[in-house]
């Protein structure tokens, strides 16, 4: 996969961060983003760099339109500058994060933030780079179990998601003449800091997720690192327009 480049939004902690580690050891160039924490941004690029790869980070608001194009030009000289090209060839858009509020006390100010970062951005974000993803790319959206199975307090969080499952089929039917695969991939609940960590942190919130789950735990940030480069990696191009769950079968 030597020369390989993949774009991580949010890469430098949680699952993007595991991912990018992930697809560095399978000599795929890494540039992630980050929003506040240049720190963890810098750590993730020093890990990689230790296992003998290339990566760099750039600070994006993923819910911010306005940053895009600006964006889109560092990219460019990211890439040229550190790899000698024009183009990469996989985008993740995983930047994002999770608000819990029962649907009668959702506010405005909440549902607007969860849209901005989780749909808009993700719809213009990836806009704004398709001149940059190189033909016979991949395009792999982050959605989430509560999609397909229904928990109390995640209904704007879920929804936003909905609507990123039925952008991928549109992407893929539109980017297909260039031979650019676009899937999403929906992780169940994942030991990590999201949600302020409860899963990872609560014991009985983790218990409960084991005792709905087939394969009887909750999953970890490897699960969905190693299943992100098994399906950028894979010998599976012909595959797009998919939603590949990585949950453990939680709630069947």
């Amino acid at each position: 996969m030597t020369d390989t480049i993949a774009l991580i939004t949010g890469g430098s902690r949680g699952l993007g961060r595991n991912a990018a580690l992930h697809l560095a050891r399978k000599g795929v160039g890494i540039v992630l983003t980050y929003l506040s924490r240049a720190d963890e941004a810098a750590a993730v690029v020093a890990e990689i760099e230790a296992l003998g790869g290339k990566a760099a980070a750039l600070q994006l608001d993923a819910g911010d339109t306005a940053q895009f194009a600006g964006f889109a030009g560092q990219l460019e000289g990211t890439l040229d500058r550190g790899w000698g090209r024009q183009t990469f060839d996989y985008l993740v858009n995983n930047a994002g994060m999770g608000i819990n509020a029962a649907f009668a006390e959702n506010t405005e100010e909440q549902f607007d933030t969860l849209m901005n970062v989780h749909f808009k951005g993700v719809f213009f974000l990836t806009q704004r780079l398709l001149p940059l993803i190189a033909d016979g790319g991949r395009i792999l959206n982050v959605s989430t179990g509560l999609a397909r199975f229904s928990v109390p307090g995640f209904a704007a969080y879920a929804a936003m998601k909905g609507a990123i499952e039925v952008l991928t089929r549109y992407q893929a039917k539109e980017l297909g003449p260039r031979g650019i695969a676009v899937n999403v991939i929906a992780p169940g609940a994942i030991e990590t800091d999201f949600g302020g960590g409860a899963v990872r942190d609560n014991p009985d919130a983790n218990a409960f997720v084991a005792g709905v789950t087939a394969m009887g735990r909750a999953g970890l940030p490897d699960d969905i690192g190693g299943a992100i480069a098994s399906i950028l990696l894979g010998q599976n191009q012909w595959m797009t327009a998919q939603r590949i769950e990585v949950s453990g079968g939680m709630y069947l």
